[in-house]
Order: structure tokens, then C-alpha cells, then sequence
């Protein structure tokens, strides 16, 4: 079988609406996976099935405090990786000292999170 191109559509239906109208039209458009309002248009004239996006709120809620979270938790650890990084470097014992201390405390606030 040969690639079979899609057809374009060649036929115009031009349709008018008051403000109101284009407004309920266009959010029930914004809640469906169409990328375009006359895709959406099209499937409801033909009733085809419109799939439809389900918004649940309190699990946006929770992803975004995860991701938040995962960005913290991720700076931090490359904070405590540069530190142990630099101690292995240090050769003075006095410096040693405060980047051990330094390196507590990151991994202090790293338990915490």
C-alpha cells in the first residue's frame, strides 16, 4: 500500500455566534485535548467522540509541592557534594574543620527536608 495523505478539508461553513455563545463554545473547547477550535467545531457537527481534560485540583496541588520540593532537595544535595568534594581537597587542618562543620549542617538540612 502506498502512504495515504490525509484530505484537507476544501469546504467552508461559516457560522455566526453572539459573544455569549463564542464564550461557552470556546471554554468547552479549551477543556478538550483539540489543539484547534475548528477540530473540536468539526467533531461536534459530525458527533464524533471529544476527549476531555479532568483538572483534579488537589493532585495539581500535591505535584506542585513535590516538584518544589524535589528542586530543594536537589539543590541541597549538590551543595553537600560540593562540600565533601572540597574537604577531600583541603589539606589544612584548620580549614578542614570548617568545612566539616559546614558539611553538618548541610546534611543536617538535608534530613530535615
Amino acid at each position: 500500500m502506498m502512504n495515504e495523505q490525509p484530505i484537507a478539508p476544501k469546504r467552508w461553513i461559516t457560522i455566526r455566534v453572539k459573544p455569549d455563545e463564542y464564550i461557552v463554545i470556546y471554554k468547552l473547547f479549551k477543556q478538550t485535548a483539540n489543539k484547534k477550535l475548528s477540530q473540536y467545531v468539526r467533531k461536534v457537527l459530525l458527533q464524533k467522540p471529544v476527549v476531555i481534560h479532568y483538572k483534579d485540583v488537589s493532585t495539581s496541588e500535591i505535584l506542585s509541592a513535590l516538584n518544589q520540593l524535589s528542586r530543594e532537595l536537589s539543590a541541597i544535595g549538590n551543595n553537600f557534594n560540593q562540600t565533601v568534594h572540597k574537604l577531600h581537597t583541603l589539606d589544612h587542618v584548620p580549614e578542614i574543620k570548617i568545612w566539616a562543620e559546614l558539611t553538618e549542617s548541610g546534611r543536617q538540612n538535608l534530613l530535615k527536608k
